[in-house]
């Protein structure tokens, strides 16, 4: 279990312990149901305090193979679901937080940096022997543990869009985190290593 790979549940079990808790839990029949799929790229676009963090809290819980999360989920809708069980805790799962890394990092354009390096770091600990040593790119990084061992990962972005928001002048800092995404998500070979992308966020993706 790390921060950005493989978290654990406990985010989404702190949730589940507020005062008001909306079930949302239908949202995994869909995202189970598109796995592997051309549909697998989600991006959900809302405005602020419509729970997204949550939700991408609850999928890290459920899909999270290093956690064991049927007690959160078995009073809940998905519970019902015949595949409920068919991928509860079984895939490998990197979720970031984009505030995060902007947060820790001035001036923006080390944002990327950041990023893969913290990312790649846990990923050598999870699967030594896997990645160079001198490999500083995420998407590669995938790549090779795919070839090396057939995983897949669900990615999991929260404020996708906050170098864009924060850093609207900083060209520089958005090309590079384009180049990110695009290596992640558009590239042929992130279709062999991507079992699922979800991504919230404020502002719309656009061409």
């Amino acid at each position: 279990m790390g921060i950005f790979l493989n978290p654990g549940n406990e985010g989404f079990r702190s949730a589940l312990r507020s005062q008001i808790y909306v079930d949302k839990t239908g949202l995994l029949e869909y995202t189970n149901a598109v796995l592997d799929s051309e549909q697998r790229y989600i991006c959900v676009s809302r405005p602020r305090r419509f729970g997204k963090s949550i939700t991408a809290e609850m999928l890290a819980a459920y899909y999270d193979k290093t956690c064991d999360s049927l007690e959160l989920f078995q009073d809940y809708q998905i519970a019902s679901n015949k595949h409920f069980r068919e991928h509860l805790n079984k895939y490998d799962v990197i979720h970031m937080d984009i505030n995060f890394f902007r947060g820790a990092n001035k001036p923006e354009k080390k944002v990327v940096d950041k990023i893969q390096y913290s990312v790649i770091t846990e990923l050598r600990e999870c699967y030594p022997g896997c990645i160079a040593d001198d490999e500083d790119s995420l998407q590669v990084a995938l790549a090779d543990i795919y070839k090396t061992t057939g995983a897949k990962f669900v990615v999991i972005i929260d404020e996708w869009d906050a170098v864009f928001r924060e850093s609207r002048e900083d060209e520089r800092a958005q090309t590079e985190y384009i180049d990110l995404l695009r290596g992640l998500f558009k590239d042929a070979p992130s279709k062999k290593f991507i079992k699922l992308a979800y991504l919230t966020g404020i502002l719309p993706i656009k061409k």
